[in-house]
């Protein structure tokens, strides 16, 4: 699935627009995950434990978003970005969203 986050895609022409696509997910903080941050925040450098966890669920909600466009038929997705927020004191939901198109033959 092509999934870009511009308007269009060069060289192919859009025949419909079939909706916005969404793929979320909700990540809870571990507690040892939380104590190694407070360490680390002491000293300055990257959260690395936290990185992992973003990369895995900016993963889970794109993979989600792309299931919802092939459920559509969807040759591509336009538009695409993420977003982030904090829902509860230790959780995050990250939602991973576009446009669901297809192109002329």
């Amino acid at each position: 699935m092509l999934v870009t986050t511009t308007p269009s895609v060069e060289g192919s022409e859009i025949s419909s627009y079939l909706g916005v696509v969404i793929g979320s997910t909700v990540r809870a903080r571990h507690l040892g995950t939380d104590i190694l941050a407070t360490l680390k925040s002491l000293i300055g450098g990257e959260l690395k434990s936290y990185s992992i966890l973003l990369t895995a669920a900016r993963k889970e909600a794109m993979d989600r978003m792309i299931a919802s466009a092939k459920e559509k038929q969807a040759d591509a997705i336009i538009n695409f970005r993420y977003e982030t927020s904090t829902i509860a004191a230790g959780a995050s939901e990250v939602v991973a969203y576009g446009t669901a198109v297809t192109f002329k033959n």
